[in-house]
């Protein structure tokens, strides 16, 4: 069973934004396949490395989005941001220095993380920016 299922209620209206959180579901679901299946350790270094590598691009691709547009919560957006990245970063340092293993409990995190940036501060500026020439 997938960690995260994309559902139309995730959708911000931004075609590129949308398919860029697919991918980021679609890695957490290959990290959590990997731990249920036992191939954690095994697989979970490229797979770490592929989430923050992808998540600090989707990052960039949003706030640019939102320079563009001139988009008025941008400053929280990139609070927020840079707070998860810092997060992300701190535990595959750790995980490659061998300190920790992956576990349900970041997994989780994650996931939630993610659905509620997602489904509250995303969708806020959806309706902005498709306003303002983006689809």
């Amino acid at each position: 069973m997938a960690l995260m299922t994309w559902n139309s209620k995730l959708s911000v209206g931004i075609e590129k934004m949308d398919e860029q959180h697919h991918v980021l579901f679609e890695i957490l679901n290959d990290l959590h396949g990997a731990m249920m299946k036992g191939d954690a350790q095994r697989m979970t270094a490229s797979l770490l490395k592929s989430l923050v590598e992808y998540t600090r691009t989707h990052f960039t691709a949003e706030e640019g989005l939102m320079v563009r547009t001139s988009y008025p919560g941008i400053e929280e957006h990139r609070v927020q941001h840079r707070a998860l990245m810092k997060q992300v970063e701190s535990y595959a340092d750790r995980f490659e220095r061998g300190e920790i293993t992956l576990n349900l409990h970041l997994l989780n995190f994650l996931r939630d993380w993610l659905t509620n940036h997602i489904q509250r501060m995303d969708h806020e500026y959806g309706p902005w920016m498709n306003e303002h020439g983006m689809h």
